[in-house]
């Protein structure tokens, strides 16, 4: 077998270093599944959230029907696709494919998932890579220093890194300044050729292409910064990439290979042994805080991506604390960071060199690439609507490239790459996993979705019965307020279907209290509660936006849910006034009246009369009782289900009994609140 001449080779080596890290650039963020795959850099959603601050108006996104969504999304966003008519024949083929081919929509779910499982388990290894990286420069100064001793003092800080965390991705990127210092000479300029890096692969042939796998290492971080497309603004991005972050890597690789032309000896450690006399500490220094940002990158990365296949519903709710009041991506979440914490201490423990962690760390980024090369070319074609044959182009550039490094790089799969594989692949199936299971949640409560007016109906004496497909018997007036809460905030709440049919009950006045999350620190108190009519009398809709800083459920809900109502029938009397007509809805921003959702009001023509009377029965029904009914949901798999279905539905309601219940987050008197439970089939 032939080798690799030493001396000889560094520029090409430099210049194959430059053309991946060149290339990374003009890439899209890394991929969070369909959805945020199809959010190119250039495309953003954040005028979205001052739309939904002012009106409930529909947000359109025009993309093929691939993926089932979640009710409670449906409700509040509108996806549309492009009409027939916008698409070329060509795209409209593809388009048809991909939807009626079942096989296409699984391979894409995987496809995407198992991308944002490779930048998961990519926050296991960056900080092990980078700190530990760092931290081995001390054999420099102290060649017999141990390994337990590099070892240990990467743990630590590792520790430290992770202890911060709750402070925020703001006060801790405050914190860090680290200073850029790069070498270079101008005859290593050429570097930036293309050139060399082919004449290189073509001189050693099998050799040279195996080392490919060594270079990955010049473009890693760059996935970590488009996964961080929450957190920061996409012109930050692009100019802290394309002015600073890429400019200094390609100088800095080009001046280590400088430096080792002339001292070959330099190759062991380059960065440590090519500093400029005197400024070995201050650069072990800057190292080690370098490495502490590069990793603190990847942790923002990932806290980023759980937050996202959470609203996604590929993986249960978990305790999310935002924390910064200006950018909304800004997320710490608890249990992550800890496993994160200890997954890092033990890979850093195990694999105790840069050596055998970088094989795990590259094959972990490059496939990540080339999957990201794959789903952009599905999104040009269904989004961006691009012409077929300019996006196969590019598919094979792209893809060629990715694909020779991903070969390369595979080969080190028995030295120590296997792991992020193993890693990728069990967060891959937790994900779709729970995905598959809420998706078999969602058919299951399909049965429930349909307007209160089909719940109920009303006799010529004004007396409510059940309707016939619920018995048909009559119901009983309970005395009090009862405020349920509705997941969904449309159609009629499953937990007050389950309450109505089984005990023939209801409250004298009944709320369905929902709650709406934006993607804002708070909502302004004129925008935030929305008060409509039902067609069950007595019934009202309560939606309540909030934003991530806003604490809506407290012990004092009650009065709330009274204010609101009180000023919504104060504001009806006003209305009825003016127009001196029955209204069928109205909103508290005084919205126009809309006949959906609501019933007819008996009006006699004295508004003041019609306001007294229905606050009366309002302080009436508060005073006597309030009560708080809360559904609980259980699952049951049906007997008639095949085996490996009923394995994977056991796991997803294994998984879903074990999560954290909302109820115990909720600051609810426990003397006033009712749990319903009831059982589905899946």
């Amino acid at each position: 077998m032939s080798t690799i001449k030493f001396d000889d080779e560094i520029l090409p080596a430099r210049s194959i270093g430059s053309v991946a890290g060149v290339y990374p650039t003009r890439k899209t963020p890394s991929l969070l599944e369909k959805k945020s795959s199809a959010k190119d850099l250039y495309v953003e959603d954040g005028d979205d959230d001052k739309a939904k601050l002012t009106q409930e108006g529909d947000i359109k996104k025009k993309q093929a029907h691939i993926i089932k969504r979640d009710p409670k999304e449906e409700s509040m966003v509108k996806m549309e696709r492009y009409q027939t008519s916008d698409l070329k024949p060509a795209g409209l083929s593809i388009r048809s494919f991909v939807e009626n081919s079942t096989i296409v929509k699984i391979l894409l779910k995987v496809v995407g998932v198992m991308g944002v499982s490779l930048i998961i388990s990519d926050g296991v290894l960056t900080p092990a890579q980078s700190v530990l990286g760092a931290i081995q420069g001390l054999e420099v100064v102290k060649p017999d220093i141990t390994t337990g001793t590099i070892v240990g003092a990467s743990c630590g800080i590792l520790v430290l890194l992770f202890l911060i965390q709750p402070l925020g991705t703001s006060k801790i990127a405050s914190t860090f300044a680290p200073i850029v210092i790069f070498y270079t000479t101008t005859a290593y300029l050429k570097a930036f050729s293309p050139y060399f890096a082919g004449a290189y692969l073509v001189r050693n042939g099998t050799d040279g292409w195996k080392s490919l796998g060594g270079i990955l290492l010049a473009f890693t971080g760059v996935e970590a910064m488009f996964a961080d497309l929450g957190a920061f603004s996409m012109r930050a991005i692009q100019l802290s990439w394309m002015c600073f972050t890429f400019p200094c890597l390609l100088l800095a690789y080009i001046g280590q290979a400088a430096f080792i032309s002339d001292t070959p000896s330099a190759y062991s450690n380059p960065f440590f042994k090519c500093v400029p006399p005197g400024t070995l500490y201050p650069s072990l220094v800057i190292a080690i805080l370098a490495a502490v940002v590069a990793s603190q990158a990847m942790i923002i990365s990932t806290f980023q991506l759980l937050s996202q296949i959470m609203k996604l519903s590929y993986f249960p709710q978990i305790k999310t604390v935002h924390t910064s009041t200006i950018f909304h991506g800004q997320v710490y979440i608890p249990l992550a960071n800890w496993l994160l914490m200890v997954g890092t201490i033990i890979v850093t423990a195990v694999y105790n060199n840069t050596t055998r962690l970088g094989n795990a760390y590259g094959v972990c980024v490059v496939l990540v690439t080339f999957l990201t090369t794959c789903m952009v070319s599905i999104v040009a074609l269904l989004v961006w609507r691009c012409n077929p044959f300019l996006v196969l182009a590019g598919f094979l550039i792209f893809g060629a490239l990715d694909g020779v490094y991903l070969s390369s790089a595979l080969t080190k799969v028995p030295d120590g790459a296997w792991f992020t594989l193993v890693l990728a692949c069990i967060l891959a199936s937790i994900f779709i996993l729970w995905r598959f299971g809420k998706e078999q949640q969602w058919n299951a409560e399909a049965e429930d979705r349909f307007p209160p007016s089909h719940l109920v109906r009303k006799d010529d004496a004004g007396r409510i019965y059940l309707a016939s497909a619920f018995g048909g018997g009559p119901i009983t007036a309970i005395k009090g307020l009862g405020i349920f809460f509705d997941k969904v905030g449309d159609m009629t709440p499953t937990v007050f279907i389950q309450f109505l049919s089984k005990f023939a009950a209801i409250p004298e006045l009944v709320v369905f209290f929902h709650l709406r999350p934006l993607s804002a620190p708070t909502v302004p108190p004129e925008d935030r509660y929305t008060v409509t009519r039902t067609t069950i009398p007595n019934c009202y809709r309560l939606i309540v936006r909030h934003g991530y800083t806003d604490e809506v459920v407290t012990e004092d809900l009650s009065m709330l849910v009274h204010e609101q109502l009180r000023n919504f029938v104060i504001r009806e009397g006003v209305y009825l006034e003016k127009s001196a007509v029955a209204v069928k809805e109205i909103s508290t921003q005084s919205h126009p009246p809309s006949s959906r959702d609501s019933s007819s009001l008996e009006y006699n023509g004295d508004s003041s009369d019609f306001v007294t009377s229905r606050l009366a029965e309002l302080q009436k029904a508060y005073d006597a009782q309030v009560v708080y009914i809360v559904g609980k949901e259980q699952m049951r798999i049906r007997p008639v289900t095949k085996v490996w279905r009923r394995v994977v539905l056991s796991a997803f309601l294994w998984l879903r009994d074990n999560t954290r219940s909302k109820i115990a987050s909720m600051k609810i008197p426990t003397e006033q609140l009712v749990e319903v439970g009831f059982v589905k089939e899946v």
